[in-house]
């Protein structure tokens, strides 16, 4: 009779295990069917093209020239300040609207890894829900993949739970 007892109360326990896995897999794959139906474009995050294409339009790169090219009283410097280069005649250059001038490489470099801001004054370059997308995109290309990886820990560790009680 004690051996019965305890047979039910380990097989109690492992529905409770498995049910409980079930049902968490089930909600991942709930989570990432609807992410990928109910995708509002809105919300839909922009790739590094996209932003790049963005910074272009707010901001569009010309070539420098050291004749005609006008310093306003905020941008008396002739080099950039990402790489401390000189700027060269030809190089394209991006101007912000703070008035910052900086090679366009750098600067897109720089606005792919900080908050759109300018490297001096730290002023905005773009709108804040731009540069949301983007880093929802940059998180999502980070983690791609994780639902699969909680997953595969669930099935181990429910693997392991079970191999205790057989």
């Amino acid at each position: 009779m004690g051996v019965l007892s305890k047979f039910l109360a380990h097989l109690y326990t492992i529905t409770i295990v498995f049910l409980t896995i079930l049902i968490l897999e089930l909600v991942i794959l709930a989570r990432s069917i609807t992410g990928n139906i109910i995708q509002d474009s809105r919300n839909k995050p922009i790739n590094t093209k996209q932003y790049l294409k963005i910074i272009e339009e707010k901001n569009p790169a010309c070539r420098y020239k050291k004749t005609g090219f006008r310093m306003d009283h905020q941008s008396n410097s002739i080099e950039c300040a990402v790489c401390l280069s000189l700027f060269e005649e030809g190089e394209l250059i991006r101007k912000l609207k703070c008035k910052h001038v900086f090679h366009k490489e750098c600067l897109d470099r720089w606005l792919q890894q900080d908050w759109a801001t300018c490297p001096l004054c730290r002023s905005k370059v773009l709108p804040e829900e731009i540069m949301m997308k983007y880093r929802q995109f940059l998180h999502q290309q980070e983690y791609e993949g994780s639902d699969e990886e909680l997953i595969f820990l669930i099935s181990a560790l429910h693997g392991n739970y079970l191999r205790r009680f057989l």
